[in-house]
């Protein structure tokens, strides 16, 4: 990590980790009071999965 690291602009697949990150934890938060809504969030993370996938697949 460099001196100006922090001026680096964050990848698409960054951005995406980063969501699905805060959709698991919204998923995990919300399975203690609603079970429903963390299967909905759950849904929504993995799609994001998949979206990082494709693009670790397919650089362009």
């Amino acid at each position: 990590m460099g001196l100006f690291s922090f001026f680096k602009k964050e990848t698409e697949i960054e951005k995406l980790q980063k969501k699905y990150k805060k959709l698991l934890q919204e998923s995990f938060d919300l399975s203690k009071t609603d079970r429903a809504a963390s299967d909905l969030k759950r849904g929504e993370a993995e799609a994001i999965a998949d979206q990082i996938e494709q693009l670790k697949n397919n650089p362009s």
